[in-house]
């Protein structure tokens, strides 16, 4: 009961908020983004253990100046999913504009990878690409049980296959082989299994090789993708970019550096909209001490 309570909830308060303006979401995101960011607590300790250790080069001045930013961005997120999860796809189409290197259609002939990272709109992204083409999406459930139902749904409406990151492999390179492409991110700690320490930023951060163990194993292409915020509240922007060279290059530690480099190179450009809320050094090399 108090979980379907809680479903209806945050249904109705998202819904809610995908009938406003866009610009009046994203305002008020940013807003209680500011407010929030004057309170003590744990995301904020994240946010600005990850900053010192990945910008030394700047000063506290600079870097608390980038804190306050992505926190705005954080918390704006949150409020627009209201209109990524229940917006129509018109709505979708009005709010996102999107750049390809690549050919897009509905079944590829080479399997497709698509390779996201956790952006402040890496779900509008996502979710406008399924209003374009079949695709499925490799997702985490959430520990919320509530938030985790709506969101399969939701992210699902347009006909979005959704799999378990904890799903089988075999259903995986079933659906790659079948021309359907895989949306999936590799930017976060996921464990040890199946990973390896490479450097991002220059700090040794815990980086998963299932992506070019996927690649290898379903003869697939590798396609990394970002979402930005665009600014003047336009909306966003989905910039879909040509495959990886060499990738998988036969050595997964190499790979996963490789994604760590591409990634590195987008987050400096708008370094804000980087989801420094999450514990990317949560697992730290043998006899190295915990940062959090």
């Amino acid at each position: 009961m108090k979980n379907r309570i809680q479903n209806t909830f945050t249904s109705s308060l998202l819904r809610g908020l995908s009938a406003l303006p866009y610009e009046l979401v994203a305002r008020t995101g940013e807003g209680l983004g500011s407010l929030l960011y004057l309170i003590p607590g744990k995301r904020k300790h994240i946010l600005h253990t990850n900053l010192r250790l990945c910008f030394p080069e700047q000063n506290d001045s600079q870097r608390e100046q980038l804190a306050r930013s992505t926190f705005r961005h954080v918390i704006r997120s949150y409020l627009e999913r209201g209109v990524q999860w229940y917006g129509s796809a018109k709505v979708l189409s009005k709010l996102v504009t999107l750049e390809s290197a690549i050919e897009l259609k509905d079944n590829y002939e080479q399997p497709t990878i698509f390779l996201g990272f956790h952006f402040a709109a890496i779900e509008a992204g996502c979710m406008y690409y399924s209003t374009l083409h079949p695709v499925a999406s490799i997702y985490t459930p959430m520990s919320d049980q509530a938030t985790d139902t709506i969101s399969r749904e939701q992210r699902g409406r347009f006909g979005t296959e959704m799999i378990p990151r904890n799903g089988s492999a075999r259903e995986i390179l079933k659906v790659l082989k079948s021309g359907k492409p895989i949306m999936l991110a590799a930017d976060m700690d996921f464990g040890l299994r199946d990973s390896v320490f490479v450097p991002f930023f220059g700090v040794q951060a815990c980086t998963l090789t299932a992506v070019s163990r996927l690649a290898r194993l379903a003869g697939a292409r590798v396609v990394p993708f970002i979402t930005g915020v665009s600014p003047g509240y336009l909306g966003y922007k989905l910039n879909i970019f040509k495959a990886l060279d060499n990738f998988p290059c036969g050595d997964p530690a190499e790979d996963a550096l490789r994604m760590n480099q591409f990634l590195e190179e987008q987050v400096r450009l708008t370094p804000e909209q980087y989801y420094w809320v999450h514990r990317r050094f949560k697992r730290r090399p043998a006899g190295e001490a915990a940062v959090y």
